[in-house]
């Protein structure tokens, strides 16, 4: 038996080799492109994520500042506070440095026919198209 493959064996065997040598490539680059998807996925949620958690941290704000004019009026008991404590107030809600709403406002509405008075703060959150509201209702027992 011949020891040494011929020509046509060698050129046959060494075929499948060659077609096969491009693959591998492919395939990596392939799992680079599935992979480096999927870490723009995680970064674009966990941007949202952020962001959810600073609308989150100002609603909560709004809520306090609106819960410190509420109890104001409890105190007094009356829905309709004098204009120095409201002025105070709202001169509270509209400096960042104490209430955190940046370019906070509030419209503190007149009692309607069954007592009931609205307080509504704006503001308008940085890198947000539009404002965000936080509306409250309050009566006297």
């Amino acid at each position: 038996m011949n020891k040494h493959p011929s020509t046509f064996a060698r050129a046959a065997a060494s075929r499948p080799r060659r077609l096969a040598r491009g693959v591998t490539m492919v395939e990596v680059l392939v799992a680079l492109l599935v992979f480096s998807l999927g870490i723009l996925g995680a970064v674009g949620m966990q941007a949202r994520a952020i962001q959810l958690s600073v609308d989150s941290e100002d609603r909560s704000r709004a809520a306090l500042m609106a819960n410190e004019i509420v109890t104001e009026m409890w105190t007094q008991q009356t829905t309709v506070l004098p204009a120095a404590t409201v002025a105070a107030w709202t001169a509270r809600l509209q400096d960042p440095q104490v209430s955190g709403l940046p370019q906070a406002n509030a419209v503190i509405g007149a009692p309607d026919a069954a007592g009931i008075v609205t307080v509504t703060i704006n503001w308008q959150p940085p890198h947000a198209a539009a404002a965000s509201t936080f509306v409250t209702r309050v009566s006297q027992p």
